[in-house]
């Protein structure tokens, strides 16, 4: 597969980054993103996180890009063409990946089961709104009333993602982007504009907005940098994939600032969405004190109580909400399960269709086991480490384990092994001269694998009990 006339290629430079800003889009931008916010202190959560995206992120999305369009190869191989010694990270590059496809589709199976209760609200009219105890009894008898109603709607959300993927990069990735992301944008701003417009929420705006510098801490700076790193698909071997399918004329940094100015508008578009209805109704103790449940939990118990001329609007503003939370994910899913496949493809020298199908066999044989662990009593339910059941314990692995790891020895490897003239070369092909070429160096050869590290430490040190966040 090393000859790049063998490889699949995208149309053109938007449709790289469309589909590399699908990929950065996700749940990590509608759901991660304003829990984290609301946490760590609203606008200087943002503000730090802009800052680190612009930094950090830009030299280690850069660095991934380079690397897959210089050697035409999916993660596994990539690192192993340039320096066999290093192929370690591309085996975390697809093991992370592999870890995230195990539950992924699981989550948005959840997606699945409230999008259809909302839709069946609506053609039913029902005359009373959701309140939070109904949505909280609605996701536990869900999740562990030990019916197969979490299996069947995740198995709904894996089959679309399989679809999407077996169809190919062009015929299914490309073009199911040019669908889901101007709808996306267009769902983002609808929501948005519901909730900017209830009672109050100008006092939730500026909470968001305005940074509150005596809230930040060491906190902030810590899930700042986490969050980058999830939202924007950096250390999971995608961005590698995706730049192996990159043209050589199209220019390297211009499309990562734009995948990043599309991922951060997402986000910034998400927290207007959430963070001002939740503040109005539930105020900013509780809005901090909702964390991973927001979404599932109270977001729809917030939406009952949204109305608009007097009129009651949350059944609506709910479909429109999972709506969107599920083409994001989607989008997401389809990148996550691409990387894999073109990993199989690389090393088995395997066609689409064959590779596709070993994942796909692997994704839903997995998802029975993740979609089943939080039944009570079921044969799936056992902790595999205390407090963690089998799902919680793939995403524990992934995100605070492998993807840290994978991250810090890319720029070990970028920096120190193969030096940052390495990709300052690639890029050179389309820019003639990076501009930004010393600091880059300095990012990718000291700052990012320090900050690299600080995550990976007090996450360590948080799950030991050591230090509280």
């Amino acid at each position: 597969m090393n000859d790049s006339s063998a490889r699949d290629k995208w149309s053109g430079r938007m449709a790289f980054v469309m589909a590399a800003a699908a990929s950065a889009v996700g749940l990590g931008n509608i759901w991660r993103f304003p829990y984290l916010a609301a946490k760590y202190g609203g606008g200087i959560f943002l503000f730090v996180y802009v800052a680190l995206a612009v930094t950090i992120g830009f030299t280690l999305m850069t660095v991934e890009i380079a690397i897959g369009r210089r050697t035409k190869l999916s993660p596994l191989d990539a690192y192993k063409s340039i320096a066999p010694k290093w192929q370690i990270i591309g085996w975390l590059g697809m093991a992370v990946p592999a870890l995230i496809i195990a539950y992924y589709s699981v989550i948005g199976g959840w997606i699945v089961k409230f999008l259809a209760f909302y839709a069946k609200r609506l053609l039913e009219a029902s005359p009373c709104p959701v309140t939070v105890a109904e949505s909280k009894a609605l996701f536990s008898d869900f999740t562990g009333g030990g019916s197969l109603q979490p299996l069947a709607c995740s198995a709904v959300f894996a089959f679309c993602t399989a679809v999407l993927v077996l169809l190919g990069v062009r015929r299914g990735i490309e073009k199911s982007n040019k669908i889901a992301m101007p709808l996306l944008l267009v769902l983002c701003v609808a929501v948005a504009a519901m909730s900017l417009c209830q009672p109050g929420a100008a006092e939730g705006l500026a909470y968001y907005l305005k940074p509150d510098f005596s809230k930040f801490s060491w906190k902030t700076v810590v899930w700042a940098l986490g969050q980058m790193f999830f939202s924007l698909s950096l250390a999971m071997g995608i961005m590698v994939t995706y730049g192996s399918y990159m043209r050589k004329e199209d220019s390297i940094p211009k499309c990562v600032f734009r995948i990043e100015f599309f991922d951060a508008l997402v986000a910034f578009l998400a927290g207007l969405m959430i963070i001002p209805p939740v503040f109005t109704f539930l105020g900013e103790e509780g809005l901090k004190s909702e964390g991973p449940g927001l979404m599932f939990i109270s977001l729809p118990g917030v939406f009952g109580k949204m109305t608009l001329f007097g009129a009651s609007i949350g059944d609506v503003a709910g479909l429109l909400f999972f709506a969107l939370a599920f083409f994001a994910a989607l989008t997401s899913s389809v990148s996550i399960m691409e990387t894999v496949v073109s990993s199989l493809r690389d090393r088995l020298g395997l066609g689409r269709t064959a590779a596709g199908m070993i994942v796909t066999i692997y994704m839903f044989v997995t998802l029975v086991p993740n979609s089943l662990c939080f039944a009570n009593g079921g044969v799936f339910s056992c902790e595999i480490l205390p407090g963690m059941r089998l799902l919680d314990f793939c995403d524990f692995a992934a995100n605070n384990i492998f993807m840290p790891l994978c991250a810090f020895l890319t720029c070990v490897f970028a920096g120190w092994c193969i030096g940052p003239n390495w990709i300052v070369r690639e890029i050179g092909i389309r820019e003639g001269r990076f501009r930004l070429a010393r600091p880059f160096a300095f990012m990718v050869k000291y700052a990012a694998p320090a900050a690299i590290a600080l995550i990976f430490t007090f996450y360590i040190l948080k799950e030991l009990k050591i230090v509280e966040m």
